[in-house]
């Protein structure tokens, strides 16, 4: 399988959990045969967009579109995240924005929802932030992981999308998140 890791801490600093954990699934996917590559955010210059006219018809970066080689060379994406102010990080959002353009991620149509270049495409899910996983699945309905998943990726018709939601961890010993992370990557799910 080919496997697309998308490192989406803004944060280049190498001591970041997300990092850590985006290093264990691509490892635990290498061991299993699986072919994996990885976008780190925080290792690209991510324009913001101010218009719909930009997103529509601005030129897409260098950069931005190695990536979007990448998200269509892949069969599955990993996307590991922060969870900073109950939401994605804008640095995650302004990327996921540049990539998931008109052409790429979706052809419009006349009638009904656009055609989806990327339908057969899978995604895992993961999330990490400070409150305890239950507290932010059943007191805040895991809202930004639910619109990630519905509002961009189901959109484009990728699916199945998983999810895994890592509590606490700043009180928590993440080593065993990253065994967890790294056996996910083995099952390539």
């Amino acid at each position: 399988m080919h496997i697309a890791v998308i490192d989406g801490h803004p944060d280049p600093r190498r001591g970041r959990l997300c990092h850590a954990l985006a290093a264990a699934y691509a490892d635990g996917a290498r061991q299993s045969g699986h072919d994996v590559r990885t976008i780190t955010i925080a290792e690209l210059e991510v324009p913001v967009l101010r218009s719909q006219d930009q997103w529509l018809h601005g030129v897409l970066p260098g950069q931005l579109k190695e990536a979007q080689d990448v998200l269509q060379w892949a069969d599955h994406w990993v996307i590991i995240y922060p969870l900073w102010l109950g939401d994605v990080p804008a640095y995650l959002k302004a990327f996921l924005e540049q990539v998931a353009r008109p052409g790429f991620a979706f052809m419009p149509g006349p009638h009904g929802p656009p055609a989806g270049p990327l339908r057969g495409k899978s995604a895992r899910l993961i999330v990490t932030m400070g409150m305890p996983a239950l507290m932010y699945r059943w007191f805040f309905f895991k809202h930004s992981l639910t619109s990630l998943r519905r509002n961009v990726l189901g959109f484009v018709g990728i699916r199945p999308v998983r999810e895994t939601i890592i509590g606490m961890v700043e009180a928590t010993d993440n080593r065993k998140w990253l065994e967890r992370i790294g056996a996910l990557g083995r099952s390539a799910r």
